[in-house]
């Protein structure tokens, strides 16, 4: 699947509008990623993150049609998504959260997480365990992260990221009166004004864009 970073799909897509097929083969990767998710999970641990690896998806195929998108996903290593440049189309997900009233849910990530340590993200993200549909994982790790459930889930778009990440991104809106919890994974959180244009410093350029993503 040779295709450059970017939108690869984009939705809407209600999440029964997600279909997946798995692979029972899991992915073998060359020598050299093997090595070097060897390297990258080593340092993770040296920084104190429980971490552990296993099996999570991968993507290995794509389609969009009739109103659905269509995933094939395929069992890999969790710690290929640690390389920089060579994550093997490891599969994450990020749900945008949102309140009723349109604030966006902000939380500071603890220092010794394997993505965006110590910096800002918008709502809950994480890996697709196997066997997991990605619209499933938006719901489980918004209630695993945030203790919350949402009103409605809505998936915006497929996106390949430079490090040949794949993340599948989704929005979700709270009932109204709706509070979170946060889990060990955030040190801090906020509820960002509805227009990005008034959010603090602390909301860097990629998280903007995500919100232009969804909002758009």
């Amino acid at each position: 699947m040779g295709v450059s970073a970017g939108v690869l799909a984009r939705g809407p897509w209600q999440p029964a509008q997600v279909d997946v097929a798995w692979r029972e083969d899991p992915f073998d990767p060359p020598g050299a990623a093997t090595e070097a998710a060897d390297l990258a999970l080593d340092e993770l641990r040296r920084r104190g993150s429980p971490s552990h690896d296993g099996f999570a998806a991968r993507m290995a195929d794509f389609q969009t049609g009739r109103d659905r998108l269509s995933l094939e996903l395929q069992p890999a290593r969790w710690a290929l998504r640690l390389i920089p440049d060579g994550a093997a189309r490891s599969l994450s997900i990020l749900c945008a959260v949102r309140a009723a009233d349109g604030r966006w849910l902000a939380g500071r990530r603890a220092d010794w997480l394997a993505s965006w340590a110590g910096r800002w993200a918008l709502g809950a993200g994480g890996s697709v365990e196997v066997d997991e549909n990605p619209a499933d994982t938006m719901g489980r790790e918004l209630l695993e992260e945030w203790s919350v459930r949402a009103q409605r889930l809505q998936i915006e778009a497929l996106l390949l990221l430079p490090s040949d990440m794949v993340l599948l991104v989704g929005q979700a809106w709270l009932p109204d009166g709706a509070s979170v919890t946060p889990d060990h994974e955030h040190d801090e959180f906020a509820w960002w004004p509805p227009d990005p244009a008034n959010w603090p410093s602390e909301a860097h350029d990629a998280l903007r864009r995500v919100a232009a993503l969804v909002s758009d």
